[in-house]
């Protein structure tokens, strides 16, 4: 099978400014990392065309697939496809079917302008992607030995029309069809999962092993390239179980985003419930368990308790004790983690107090932080020092992490201390 090394082009000038966040790369490079096609460059680029026609053609001398995001609309300064077309010394040409679903979509607009019928304009002989979650269609074609896709800028355009569109065309010239699992690990780095696995990974060529870090944890891809879906689902099979053998309980999860995915399921499965009460994480918590759809069957509620006073008066932790151990200390973690679940009735309350800095409290170093588990019986509580180099972003999401993992350990039967 032929190995199609991909380089992405971003046009846009904002992007050259940040005055936004190129996710566009980031999205389509993780997809087409699923189905192992290899990204070997990243290229952003203002709106210029000349600028955007050097890059086109350096381009060309380095890969195989070139896949542009951005310029597609219908204003002065949308050029991808006059230039990507001239390129390629292909015309453009108006596409019927496209320029009356223009017109369809956009008739009603108050501020309707002919210049949007310019959207309809295509390389001759393209694929069409069509929009369905904005007006300029994207595109792709074969020319000069290259494979050309062009998808429009917004995230919530470009992301949906490349699953869609671009993944099926591309696995569509291989002939073959490439998949990958992967197996999502906490409480081991990418450099000692590498290390564990180094030699076995050196010696295979398919399917194959590659190890990622992600910001507070990694997982280990393994990808498998065959006829058909179902010769790749078995030659990777006796992989992944020697891998999960491996790593015993290190693996949270296959084929998740993260581990509060993981745990979702475990709790529906038993028929349990939780709550959280949150200091430093500010209510991160219980954020990232309710942008999962079916989250309420699980999670009850919860407070953020950030200061003293409001730990006391919301949860009933006497002052006192806070005053006495500090409201970073095993004794807060472990009275926010049961007065949440008794207040909540919640099968399981959680619990997290801690420093994610840039100050210290006199007693702690920044990145000390206690999480806490409150079940039927028993409080568990983990003093995690996370490191006073992080940032607040990461000692926030990797105490959310912990006691995610306390759940998952404690659902699954494994020792959770």
């Amino acid at each position: 099978m032929r190995e199609y090394n991909t380089e992405i082009l971003s046009v846009g000038t904002e992007l050259l400014l940040g005055h936004i966040t190129n996710t566009d790369t980031r999205d389509i490079s993780e997809m087409l990392s699923r189905i192992g096609v290899n990204v070997r460059y990243q290229t952003v680029v203002g709106d210029n065309p000349e600028r955007l026609a050097q890059c086109v053609a350096i381009a060309k001398t380095r890969a195989d697939v070139i896949i542009t995001t951005g310029g597609l609309g219908p204003t002065c300064d949308d050029l991808t496809k006059q230039v990507l077309a001239e390129s390629f010394g292909r015309k453009l040409v108006e596409n019927a079917a496209e320029r009356e679903g223009l017109y369809e979509y956009i008739r009603t607009g108050k501020d309707f302008t002919p210049n949007n019928f310019s959207q309809a304009l295509l390389p001759e002989g393209c694929t069409v992607f069509h929009n369905r979650w904005g007006t300029a269609p994207g595109c792709a074609f074969e020319a000069e030995g290259k494979i050309v896709l062009m998808l429009p800028g917004p995230p919530n355009e470009c992301v949906p029309m490349f699953r869609e569109y671009g993944i099926p065309y591309l696995k569509k010239l291989s002939g073959e069809q490439i998949l990958s699992h992967t197996v999502r690990i906490f409480g081991m780095g990418e450099s000692a999962v590498d290390d564990l696995f180094a030699e076995e990974m050196n010696a295979m060529r398919n399917p194959s092993m590659a190890p990622y870090a992600k910001e507070c944890d990694c997982l280990l891809k393994v990808t498998a390239k065959a006829k058909t879906e179902e010769e790749a689902e078995d030659m990777m099979a006796p992989v992944i179980a020697h891998v999960k053998e491996k790593l015993g309980e290190y693996v949270y999860g296959m084929d998740v985003e993260c581990i509060e995915e993981a745990v979702l399921p475990l709790m529906k499965e038993k028929g349990l419930t939780f709550a959280a009460a949150e200091s430093c994480t500010g209510g991160d918590v219980a954020r990232r368990i309710t942008e999962i759809p079916g989250a309420s069957a699980v999670f009850l509620g919860g407070c953020v308790t950030y200061t003293n006073e409001v730990k006391s008066r919301l949860l009933g932790i006497d002052l006192e004790l806070i005053e006495h151990n500090g409201a970073v200390s095993e004794p807060v973690a472990r009275l926010m983690a049961e007065r949440v679940r008794a207040l909540t009735g919640a099968d399981i309350g959680l619990g997290v107090t801690g420093l994610a800095g840039p100050d210290g409290d006199g007693v702690h170093e920044v990145g000390t932080v206690f999480v806490s588990m409150a079940v039927e019986g028993e409080t568990y509580v983990r003093e995690l020092r996370l490191g006073t180099f992080r940032t607040r972003s990461f000692i926030r999401r990797m105490a959310g992490n912990h006691l995610y993992d306390m759940m998952r350990r404690y659902l699954t039967g494994l020792k959770v201390l």
